[in-house]
C-alpha cells in the first residue's frame, strides 16, 4: 500500500537511534486486496443459500486461518525487537542536547493526549452511533476465537512481570512481555558502547528477520482475505459491507480530532494565527494526499515552516526527527480499532482494560512509526487487542480498508509534524 509509514531513515543525531529503524521496506498490494475483500464478500454472499456454500466454506476456512496465523505468529518476535531498537533510539537521541529532549517531551505530549481522547471518546463515539445491528456480528462471523478474562486489579498488577519470559511468550501473555522488553531496552542503554551495539544490531536483526517474513505473508494478502472475505459473505451477507464502511468513519474521526489538535497546537503554543497556519498547511496536506507518505511530504513540511517564519535550524532538526520517530495520529487510530473490535465482540471495556489499552498503544508506537500501515495492525493494533482480551480475528479483514483511514493517518501527522516544529521554536525561542 502506499507508506504513509515507509521504512524511513532518521536524522543523524546517533549511531544507535540509526539502528532503530533501518530495515526492509515492505509494500501491501491494496487495490488487490481490497478487490479481494469485496470480491470474497459477494461471492460468499451470492452462494450462501447454494449447494455450493458447505464445500466453499470447507475450502475457503482453513486458507483464511493459515494466512491469519502466519501473521500471528510473528508478533512477539516482532515487538521485541522493535521496542528494544526503538526505545535504545530513542534514548540516544534525547542525549544530543537540550533541544532534542524538549522535542522528544513535545512528541509523547501529543501522543498520550491523543491517546487518552482515542480512549474517552471513541467509546463515547460508539455509543452515539452504535454498529449497524444489521451488521454486529458481520466481521466476527469467521471463527473468531473468545475474548479473555478480565483479570481482577490485583492479579493484573500481579501478572505485570512474569517469572517465565517463554511461557509468557507462549501464552500470548502481552503486557508482562512488554514490561521485560522495555525494562532489557533501557538496562542495554546502561552498558559500555561496546557491549550494547551488538545487543542492539540483535534486536534489530530480529526486528527485520520477522519484517521480511511479514512481508511474504503480505505478498499474499489478496489470497488470505479473499478466503476470509468469502466465510463472511457466506455467513452474514450484506451486513459486512455496512461494518466496514461504520468502522472507517468512527476510527477516521479519531485521526481527524488529532489533527484539529495540531491547528490548536499551533495557535496555542507556537502563537500563529490560525487562518496563517492553515494557508501554510495546504502545500504539505496535498502532497500528504497524494503520496500517503510523510518522508515525501517533508520537502513541502519544511516550506510551510519557512512561511511561518519558523527559523530553518528549528525545521531542519525537528522535521526530520518527527519523520523518523513521530506519528501523532498512530496510538489514537490504533487504540480506536481496538475499541471498535470490542464493541463489535461484544466485550465490556472496563476503565482497567481502557488504561491498559492506553499504555500498550503508546508503548508499542516506538519502533513501529517506521512501519506501513498494513504492519501496524501487526506490531501495534494485535498487542493492544490482545492485551485488552479482544479478539484480532478481525483485524485481518480489517487491514483490507486501511488504505482509507491511512489517508487522515498521514494527513493529520504531516499537520502535527508542522504545529510541533512551532511548538517547539517558540519555547526555544523564549528560554
Amino acid at each position: 500500500m502506499p507508506a504513509e509509514d515507509a521504512r524511513e531513515t532518521p536524522p543523524a543525531t546517533h549511531p544507535d537511534a540509526a539502528s532503530s529503524v533501518a530495515g526492509p521496506t515492505l509494500r501491501l498490494p491494496a487495490g488487490w486486496t481490497f478487490a479481494a475483500l469485496i470480491g470474497g464478500w459477494a461471492l460468499g454472499w451470492v452462494l450462501a443459500d447454494s449447494a455450493a456454500a458447505g464445500p466453499l466454506q470447507a475450502f475457503a476456512g482453513p486458507i483464511g486461518s493459515l494466512w491469519l496465523s502466519a501473521l500471528q505468529m510473528t508478533i512477539i518476535p516482532l515487538v521485541a525487537g522493535l521496542l528494544v531498537t526503538g526505545i535504545t533510539g530513542m534514548v540516544a537521541t534525547a542525549r544530543v542536547g537540550p533541544i532534542a529532549r524538549r522535542t522528544l517531551l513535545a512528541f509523547w505530549g501529543v501522543l498520550a493526549g491523543g491517546t487518552l481522547m482515542a480512549a474517552l471518546l471513541t467509546p463515547m463515539l460508539l455509543q452515539a452511533f452504535p454498529i449497524p445491528a444489521s451488521a454486529g456480528g458481520a466481521l466476527l462471523a469467521g471463527g473468531v476465537t473468545q475474548p479473555q478474562e478480565v483479570p481482577s486489579i490485583g492479579d493484573f498488577f500481579t501478572s505485570l512481570v512474569t517469572p517465565n519470559v517463554v511461557a509468557a511468550a507462549a501464552d500470548t501473555a502481552m503486557l508482562p512481555l512488554i514490561v521485560f522488553f522495555v525494562a532489557l531496552a533501557f538496562a542495554i542503554t546502561r552498558l559500555p558502547a561496546a557491549r550494547r551495539t551488538p545487543l542492539i544490531d540483535l534486536f534489530a536483526g530480529l526486528g527485520d528477520a520477522m519484517l521480511v517474513i511479514i512481508g511474504w505473508v503480505l505478498w499474499l494478502a489478496p489470497v488470505g482475505v479473499l478466503a476470509l472475505a468469502i466465510g463472511v459473505g457466506l455467513r452474514s451477507g450484506g451486513g459486512a459491507l455496512a461494518a466496514v464502511a461504520h468502522y472507517i468513519v468512527v476510527v477516521s474521526s479519531m485521526g481527524l480530532i488529532v489533527m484539529l489538535a495540531g491547528y490548536l497546537l499551533a495557535v496555542a503554543g507556537g502563537r500563529i494565527p490560525l487562518g496563517r497556519f492553515a494557508r501554510a498547511m495546504i502545500p504539505a496536506q496535498t502532497v500528504a494526499l497524494s503520496t500517503q507518505s510523510s518522508l515525501a511530504s517533508l520537502p513541502a513540511m519544511l516550506g510551510s515552516c519557512r512561511d511561518l517564519g519558523l527559523r530553518e535550524t528549528s525545521g531542519d532538526f525537528v522535521l526530520p526527527l518527527a519523520v523518523a520517530l513521530f506519528r501523532a495520529t498512530g496510538p489514537a487510530m490504533n487504540l480506536a480499532v481496538a475499541i471498535y473490535v470490542a464493541q463489535l465482540a461484544g466485550v465490556e471495556l472496563t476503565p482497567l482494560m481502557l488504561c491498559v489499552g492506553f499504555a500498550v498503544a503508546l508503548l508499542t508506537t516506538i519502533g513501529s512509526v517506521s512501519l506501513p500501515g498494513a504492519v501496524s495492525f501487526v506490531t501495534a493494533i494485535g498487542p493492544i487487542a490482545i492485551a485488552m482480551g479482544v479478539p484480532v480475528e478481525p483485524l485481518a479483514l480489517l487491514v483490507a480498508v486501511e488504505m482509507v483511514p491511512d489517508l487522515i493517518r498521514t494527513v493529520g501527522n504531516v499537520t502535527m509534524d508542522v504545529a510541533v516544529t512551532a511548538f517547539v521554536d517558540r519555547t526555544d525561542r523564549d528560554r
